[in-house]
Parts: C-alpha cells; sequence; structure tokens
C-alpha cells in the first residue's frame, strides 16, 4: 500500500507579483496546471492563510507556504537505495554492477534509470526521472536525479555552484607515497573502443584536475579519498592508473581482477549539494565498503 507523506516548502516574495507567477518561478518547472491544482486543493498560504486566487497579488515580505503530498512507497531492488526524495530530486545508493544509463539504444538491460522511472510511474503514469550525473556500472555510491526536464538542466549546468562538496573512496594498487597530492592532466577518448587516454602535457584533450588524500597503506595496497575539480568520463581510473596506481579490480585500465575483491574498488561516498528549488543544503555520505579494509586486516 502506497501512504503520503507532506512536505512543506516555504517560500519568500522579494518583488511583487502574481501568485500564479511567483509559483511557477519558485516551483522547480511545475506546470500552470498543476499550480491551479494546488490552489484549488487549499495547499497554498500567504501569510499563514489559505489561499486559493492564483491573481492573488503578492507584496514584497510576503512569505509563501506550499504543502505538496510525496508518494512515499517502498523501492526494492538488490542494486539501488533511495536515501533521499521529495517532489523535485531523487538520491539514490547505486551498487556496484548496474549502469546508470543505457548504453546502447534499444537496450533493455535493467539501469538505474530505468528502475527509477517505474518506481515514480506507480504514483502517476506521467512522473519522469531525468539523469543529473552518471557513475561507472562498477562504481558504487551516491547518484542525484532530477524529476523534471528542467531541473535537469539546471543542475547539470550549474553543476560546480549547485555541488558543495563531493568525495570518493578508492582502493589502489601499490604504496602511494606522498599523503596528499593533485594530479593534473588532459584526457581524451577513443570513439571506437571508449578507452579515454591520459596525457601530462596539454595534447588537445579535456584538462582533468583529481585531489587525493592517502588514508592508509600496506606494502601492497593504499586506501584514498579523491575529490575532482573535473568530471570527465572514467577520469579517477584513468588517472590513477598513470601515475602507477591503479585501482584495484580495474579490468578496463588497470590489472583486470583482483584476488583480494570482486569487484572495482571505487565509491562514491559523499555528496553536499544545495537543494536548486528549497535551497536547503543537503548532505549525504554513505559508509565504505567493508571489502575495502579486508586488505588491511
Amino acid at each position: 500500500m502506497r501512504k503520503q507523506k507532506t512536505k512543506q516548502t516555504d517560500l519568500h516574495v522579494s518583488q511583487p507579483m502574481g501568485l500564479m507567477e511567483f509559483l511557477l518561478q519558485k516551483m522547480g518547472g511545475m506546470s500552470r496546471t498543476s499550480v491551479k491544482s494546488l490552489l484549488s486543493h487549499r495547499q497554498v498560504q500567504v501569510n499563514n492563510r489559505v489561499e486559493t486566487q492564483y491573481n492573488y497579488a503578492l507584496s514584497v515580505g510576503d512569505k509563501v507556504v506550499v504543502l505538496t503530498s510525496v508518494a512515499n512507497m517502498e523501492l526494492i531492488h538488490p542494486k539501488l537505495r533511495i536515501v533521499f526524495e521529495d517532489n523535485d530530486l531523487l538520491v539514490v545508493e547505486k551498487k556496484a554492477g548496474i549502469l546508470t544509463v543505457p548504453t546502447n539504444v534499444g537496450s533493455r538491460e535493467s539501469t538505474v534509470l530505468s528502475v527509477l522511472k517505474t518506481y515514480v510511474r506507480k504514483a502517476n503514469p506521467r512522473n519522469g526521472v531525468f539523469v543529473v550525473h552518471r557513475l561507472d556500472r562498477e562504481t558504487s555510491g551516491l547518484l542525484v536525479f532530477a524529476k523534471s526536464r528542467e531541473l535537469q538542466e539546471f543542475m547539470r549546468d550549474n553543476w560546480k555552484l549547485v555541488t558543495t562538496d563531493r568525495a570518493y573512496t578508492a582502493l589502489v594498487e601499490g604504496v602511494v607515497e606522498k599523503e596528499n597530492d593533485t594530479v593534473v592532466s588532459w584526457l581524451t577518448e577513443n570513439p571506437k573502443t571508449t578507452r579515454v587516454y591520459s596525457s601530462f602535457t596539454d595534447n588537445g584533450g579535456k584538462k582533468s584536475i583529481t585531489h587525493y588524500e592517502k588514508l592508509q597503506n600496506n606494502a601492497d595496497y593504499s586506501l584514498i579519498e579523491l575529490r575532482l575539480e573535473t568530471g570527465r568520463t572514467n577520469q579517477i581510473r584513468v588517472q590513477m592508473a598513470s601515475i602507477g596506481h591503479p585501482v584495484v579490480g580495474d579490468r578496463k585500465y588497470g590489472n583486470g581482477a583482483s584476488p583480494v575483491m570482486n569487484r572495482l574498488a571505487l565509491h562514491a561516498h559523499l555528496l553536499a549539494f544545495n537543494h536548486p528549488v528549497t535551497r536547503q543544503k543537503l548532505s549525504f555520505e554513505l559508509p565504505v565498503p567493508k571489502e575495502f579494509f579486508k586488505v588491511f586486516r
């Protein structure tokens, strides 16, 4: 059975305008029909009084409160878990082994996107989910999706401004000598093989910057935390391999299948950003997978 929870959005008026225009600007790409539905169902308050007139004249300093219902359905999937959901966004934990989006046109393979589309359409067949950023199939961690194309475009176009922190944990081959360092290289992709190559001189590729800090190590492996200044395809995997410390279990850029772990040892454990609609500061953090520590026992 699907339950309903109520979300309250508090908005403040900074310039005079009609209520309809104000809500269209502030409610993340809502249609006029959706706004009228909110008004007719007495879900909008102005200065603590219910307001149903779309042309109500707002003044500077007015407080508008919007009450909306969010479907609270349980998503049961072995590779996905919902971490956060409201009317605008979905934040999920992706396990290793599932694609974010299809890689081939017409593919019927289950992806994070296809699973979430099915999930949101249980509440309303017209609901949608739109990709904001991606993780490789073999990488686990946090992903955010928008529930409207307008929000998707806004977050993609302003990703560096919206995102306040984003970090990965990786187990890499060998002993990383420096406690912390920055890798700067230029990445190019071969469109035929989809393999990315790194050059430490400007060869016309995309300049890519990764900061890392060593957390612990033994004679064979190092556990590191990484923060990306740029977000290129396979950036962490390619750059760590290029400095002689490929990610454990990397079959594409590293030493192949690992005897210590049956997966790629890369995990997006931290994601913090400013909500594009409510302006609320959101921060999500996942524990580092236990298997990353087995080599240190």
